[in-house]
């Protein structure tokens, strides 16, 4: 695919009551859908742990069925869409957690370019994983030092900019042209209306873990400033650390 940068993206949908966690990794074929989480014996953990008893350098990240199935304690539904760059067709995984599931070709198409999409059907009791500020809350708590960049959607109430601010002051003037008949604490209120900056919603991806895995570093490579970031982040400390060790 044309994706490059290695990121995860969270967002959720209150509407629909799911979370969507959207990364840009290598992906999974039809044969990798079935086999890595057909079912629980081989959803990943079985083969992670083979490979780390045998000494394999075997990285946590990148094992995606790892644990996969612990997202049925929030959802009584999962849908796992997935692109890989070995098989030209997206497909969509998806089950119940009841025995079964089902495979088939997106009909959308390929919307990914590369990696995985998982989208939670949340339970009634995880609603209050429906929130910006929940999602932030879990995702530094559990992936602070994930090595790849993670992003919530956040939506902010920002200022229009100039070009929408004239744009809606020439419609008014032209309004108040035609109205002939408009009272003076009408034009009053109006034009307290236009003093007032106006605002529009927007919607961005704010990064939720900008600390480091400073301990798989070289203590060489670990600047100062990186030490007391790294402590300041734990510790949820605002003085710096009186000293530290590598």
């Amino acid at each position: 695919g044309d994706t490059k940068d290695l990121e995860i993206k969270l967002e959720h949908d209150p509407d629909a009551k799911t979370i969507s966690i959207v990364d840009t990794g290598i992906g999974m074929s039809k044969a990798d859908l079935i086999n890595n989480l057909g079912t629980v014996a081989k959803s990943g953990t079985t083969n992670f742990l083979e490979a780390m008893a045998e000494g394999a350098d075997a990285n946590l990240i990148g094992q995606f069925g790892v644990g996969f199935y612990s997202a049925f304690l929030v959802a009584d539904k999962v849908s796992v869409t997935s692109k890989c760059n070995d098989d030209p067709v997206q497909h969509v995984w998806e089950s119940s957690a009841d025995a079964s599931f089902t495979v088939v070709d997106d009909p959308r198409g390929n919307t990914l370019g590369r990696g995985s999409r998982v989208t939670l059907h949340l339970k009634e009791d995880a609603h209050d994983y429906l929130s910006e500020d929940k999602l932030k809350e879990t995702a530094k708590k559990y992936s602070q030092f994930i090595q790849f960049p993670i992003y919530v959607k956040v939506k902010k109430e920002v200022e229009a900019e100039a070009e929408e601010e004239d744009d809606d002051k020439e419609d008014e003037d032209e309004e108040k042209k035609d109205d002939v008949e408009t009272k003076d604490e009408e034009e009053k209120e109006e034009d307290e209306e236009k003093k007032a900056p106006k605002k529009k919603t927007v919607y961005e991806w704010e990064q939720v873990n900008t600390q480091k895995a400073i301990w798989l570093r070289a203590k060489e490579d670990v600047t100062e400033e990186e030490y007391t970031e790294f402590y300041k982040s734990i510790s949820k400390d605002y003085l710096d650390p009186l000293a530290y060790t590598h």
